[in-house]
């Protein structure tokens, strides 16, 4: 029997302490004695903490210093909305952690997907902890980014709906103690997955001071809880010599052939759906690209290779061969999988398997996301090549968060060059799907106003910023919100309640993603005499009416109110009630 030496350890540190405390209490009282047995109570509370899991010298960022002492408020620029129709999106500009604390007031429990690129902390200028980048000889290098990471986290948790699911991009500087992170605040029975993503092709010849180098990036994948529901087509376990289909239901072929007495029908990827029901998998067999298959009889096998010699590899068509079974159903169905990516969940190829087939090529399938890591300088006419993810890499892991159908919501608080945006628009229009993004960022060397913010204008009006025609396109429209901060430091509420309703028009649109302009199920009104207007209205539609604390209302106007059915949400304290207290 094993016997742990810790606990025993622990146990007589703590019988010590209990001595201390009995000669204390013994002893004459005064204010010393009593300082004392505090001291005791901290120290047996220290002894008694965490001893399995993540371990690590919590640090404090200046933010926190500021969000102790004033409250965020979102500001909008209004010079720089973007009207094209479709659904508003926004951009957040500040830092991410006061955006998360203001997305908690308009968005918690209803964000369906989190995708993050955190800075991966390798020391080299790319992670900054308090106005000062971490270098490799910091001794507290991965105390301070989980210090950064957790609070973060903790709040993405509280924003995403139980449905919802969170996709981290990570390093291996982080990896482990992510997932450590990761499984407490969202606990391991919602741990998914930890995707490998080769992002880069073995060096032949070592180069710099490394022996080794990474060829892998790595995408942690959790869910908020069992209802969320993950893509059964992403995530089939398939061996290397079967792969599992399902009923086909087959529109018309795009080619028949004959081969001797067999007539042969050949369908297109995307061309066939599959449904769950009869007949039975075992009609649904796999082709090698050698051109043998695991049954049939030898005269099977030869007809097979000499398909495969006309076919070559046409990889993820379907067909469907006459008198191929004795099974009394007269043919058999019949797929070339596409070997080039796996279906199970735990690697995923991010750059082109040989080297010389790297090169800028359009996608005719968006899900393709081979060759983009190689060049995602190139994507979206935006310079800003450090970091940044592909867009089908970005598409790839909407589909496994479960982003096909619907409309949703979608954030990314590290939101860099806004390629999260981007792929989202794109997607929508792949999937005829109707999602909307926040995006937050900082704006450290003017990221926010002169990339992210550039790009998205850029593919959604299809302009670049010089008036040159960009290839895309797309029906969506966007408001740019900054973070300020209100001072909050002994002060009572009524002292800055007005203050904040300055605000609250901005968090109103974000919570509803609306544009108040031209929008009429939404009202608010912050004096007595916006409030005689409204009802004063002979057509009013609004359902939801956001009332200024201030504003006082009249025994008529309650009853109109009422009459309508108008829910009356009163401003500030809907967002700030946590302030008056």
């Amino acid at each position: 029997m094993s016997t742990n030496i810790s606990k025993q350890h622990r146990e007589e540190l703590l019988g010590k302490i209990q001595q201390i405390r009995s000669y204390i209490a013994a002893a004459p009282q005064d204010s010393n004695t009593g300082n004392l047995l505090q001291y005791l109570d901290e120290l047996n509370k220290e002894v008694n903490g965490k001893k399995y899991g993540l371990v690590f010298e919590h640090h404090r960022e200046a933010i926190d210093k500021i969000l102790e002492t004033h409250t965020p408020v979102l500001t909008e620029q209004p010079d720089l909305f973007i009207d094209n129709g479709g659904e508003m999106n926004f951009l957040i500009e500040g830092d991410n952690l006061a955006a998360l604390q203001l997305l908690e007031k308009t968005h918690k429990d209803n964000i369906d997907l989190i995708y993050i690129d955190p800075p991966y902390n390798t020391g080299s200028n790319d992670f900054q902890y308090d106005d000062n980048y971490v270098n490799k000889d910091d001794l507290f290098i991965h105390s301070k980014w989980l210090s950064f990471m957790e609070p973060r986290l903790k709040k993405a948790a509280n924003l995403l709906k139980d449905s919802g699911c969170i996709l981290i991009s990570i390093n291996e500087n982080e990896v482990f103690g992510l997932k450590l992170l990761c499984d407490e605040i969202f606990g391991t029975e919602n741990y998914l997955t930890t995707f490998a993503v080769k992002v880069r092709h073995e060096n032949r010849i070592l180069k710099g001071d490394k022996d080794f180098h990474e060829v892998f990036e790595y995408l942690l994948f959790y869910r908020k809880s069992t209802k969320h529901k993950t893509s059964k087509r992403t995530f089939d376990n398939t061996s290397n010599d079967e792969y599992v289909w399902e009923l086909c239901e087959l529109e018309t072929p795009s080619e028949t052939l004959n081969f001797g007495n067999k007539k042969v029908e050949v369908f297109q990827p995307h061309q066939y759906i599959l449904k769950k029901g009869e007949p039975s998998i075992s009609r649904f067999k796999r082709i090698s690209i050698r051109g043998s298959i695991k049954e049939g009889n030898s005269s099977g096998r030869f007809f097979m290779k000499y398909l495969n010699q006309y076919i070559g590899e046409k990889l993820g068509y379907v067909y469907k061969v006459e008198n191929m079974g004795d099974d009394g159903v007269g043919y058999r169905y019949f797929i070339i999988p596409d070997k080039r990516k796996r279906k199970n969940g735990d690697y995923l190829q991010g750059v082109p398997q040989m080297r010389s087939d790297i090169k800028e090529v359009p996608y005719a399938n968006f899900l393709d996301f081979e060759q983009s890591f190689n060049n995602v300088g190139y994507e979206g006419d935006i310079e800003f090549r450090n970091g940044k993810k592909p867009i089908a890499f970005l598409q790839h892991c909407f589909d496994m968060g479960g982003l096909s159908k619907g409309r949703k919501n979608v954030l990314d608080f590290f939101a860099g060059s806004g390629s999260t945006g981007h792929a989202l628009l794109g997607y929508n229009v792949n999937k005829t799907t109707k999602h909307k993004f926040i995006l937050c960022t900082n704006n450290e060397n003017n990221i926010c106003r002169d990339v992210t913010y550039e790009r998205l204008k850029t593919v959604i009006t299809g302009k670049r910023r010089d008036g040159s025609e960009y290839n895309e396109h797309y029906n969506a429209s966007l408001k740019y919100f900054k973070i300020d901060f209100v001072p909050i430091s002994e002060k009572l509420y009524y002292e800055y309640a007005d203050e904040l309703l300055l605000h609250i028009r901005e968090l109103v649109e974000l919570e509803n993603g609306i544009n108040f302009n031209g929008n009429n199920k939404i009202a608010i009104v912050l004096t007595d005499e916006e409030m005689e207007q409204f009802v004063a209205k002979s057509e009013n539609s609004a359902k939801i009416l956001y009332r200024g604390h201030d504003v006082l209302l009249s025994a008529e106007q309650e009853k109109y109110l009422k009459a309508k059915g108008i829910q009356v949400n009163v401003i500030p304290d809907y967002y700030y009630n946590e302030l008056n207290r």
